[in-house]
């Protein structure tokens, strides 16, 4: 009796999609996608989960439609080509249907049985952002990223401690409200940046960050780099014309 109470407790009343966007994760993306599905079904019986294949060639499109086979809950979204992260992102938060959204990335670096922790945040919030504990990257990476988010943090009035982390949490209504331009890098700061002017609630929680086991990371590419620049400043001037 007292477990069956427990379980009611923890379990997420409302109905919950998890996606991860996918490029080249074909030694990742089984074991994420089971745990996955284990994790869920524990926290919420109306759930989906969302595998988004970006243009993979190393056989991700073929295992995706594998476990799509192999569980009811999960279905597949291929981009014929590689888009760039923000535009699998975009796909799906918009194949999305349930209420909440939930997305971490296809590389195994963030642990999803965390997901839980969030869920009592979401009841208060309107998004639960993670910032990453420990984080697992390379000194010049970690630099890069702490500047990154205190310049976004200054143009956008986001005070948050790791604008990019992809451990994310949303009340799925936001995307009924807001634009998404960006098919790279800036995806993030884009939502959180609409989502707040919109009077949407933010708050954060500690994540676990892992070593990447499988694949080669796509987000330090320099031409990654210039482009999210170019694009956060038009975003800061379209958002500020937008509010004034």
């Amino acid at each position: 009796m007292k477990e069956s109470i427990h379980n009611k407790q923890n379990h997420l009343a409302a109905s919950l999609s998890v996606f991860f966007p996918c490029y080249n994760e074909k030694d990742s993306i089984r074991s994420l996608t089971e745990k996955t599905v284990s994790v869920v079904e524990k926290i919420c019986s109306d759930h989906e989960v969302i595998l988004v294949n970006d243009g993979s060639s190393d056989g991700t499109d073929v295992l995706a439609n594998q476990l799509a086979e192999e569980y009811p809950a999960v279905r597949v979204i291929h981009h014929t080509q590689n888009k760039g992260y923000g535009a699998a992102l975009q796909s799906g938060f918009r194949a999305a249907t349930k209420e909440y959204v939930f997305y971490t990335d296809g590389d195994g670096q963030f642990d999803i049985g965390e997901l839980p922790n969030l869920l009592p945040l979401i009841r208060q919030y309107d998004i639960v952002s993670g910032y990453r504990i420990s984080r697992q990257d390379n000194l010049l990476r970690k630099i890069n990223a702490f500047c990154w988010t205190k310049l976004v943090g200054f143009l956008f009035d986001l005070k948050l401690k790791d604008i990019d982390c992809a451990f994310k949490l949303y009340k799925r209504e936001i995307f009924d409200r807001i634009e998404m331009h960006s098919t790279g890098a800036l995806i993030d700061t884009e939502i959180l940046a609409r989502a707040q002017r919109k009077g949407y609630t933010i708050t954060q929680i500690g994540v676990h960050h892992y070593p990447r086991m499988a694949g080669q990371q796509t987000g330090a590419n320099l031409k990654v780099i210039l482009r999210a620049f170019k694009e956060l400043f038009q975003l800061r001037k379209e958002i500020s014309r937008t509010s004034s």
